[in-house]
């Protein structure tokens, strides 16, 4: 698909509606701009979520960490007094 657009004095373009739709763009979308041998290519900027831990979530974590290091004391205890028998 090949449409004409205009560059504003500052350097904005506007994606129209039909392409937008057909790329799966939406408002706010991070575009990267490259020049290329052919002249300009404009991409979609990937990007991948994080999570911001709240410190509830912190809280959960430390509490995880707390149950393993028991769960494998009680291992390493259990291990401990297990006596081999003669054969």
């Amino acid at each position: 698909m090949k449409i004409e657009v205009t560059m504003t004095e500052r350097g904005g373009i506007t994606i129209p509606a039909p392409l937008r739709k057909a790329l799966g763009l939406t408002g706010n979308d991070r575009l990267i701009v490259e020049q290329t041998p052919e002249g300009i290519l404009l991409r979609p900027a990937v990007s991948i979520p994080i999570e911001i831990y709240s410190e509830e979530r912190i809280a959960e974590f430390n509490r995880d960490e707390e149950a393993l290091d028991r769960y494998f004391q009680d291992k390493t205890d259990d291990d401990a007094n297990h006596k081999p028998t003669a054969r």
